[in-house]
């Protein structure tokens, strides 16, 4: 089963197809953050917002969604 579950993601965004490339773009700038943290340049991308034990960055993003730390919404 997938945690968090696909309806409560689908409060924070829009449409199911926001569900795909909102937390892979989150998950991208995640790693990014862990990948520069020990060049010193970690301040592009902020830190995870949510306090987890997993180190998968969907994961990481998917939490966010779900906590209320991401937002997305069409353009329009």
């Amino acid at each position: 089963m997938i945690k968090p579950r696909l309806d409560t993601l689908l409060e924070r965004v829009d449409s199911h197809y926001a569900c795909v490339p909102t937390p892979a773009k989150r998950a991208r700038q995640i790693h990014a953050y862990y990948h520069n943290l020990g060049e010193g340049t970690f301040h592009e991308y902020p830190p995870p917002m949510v306090e987890t034990g997993s180190k998968n960055y969907l994961k990481i993003a998917l939490d966010e969604i779900a906590a209320g730390k991401i937002k997305y919404e069409y353009r329009g």
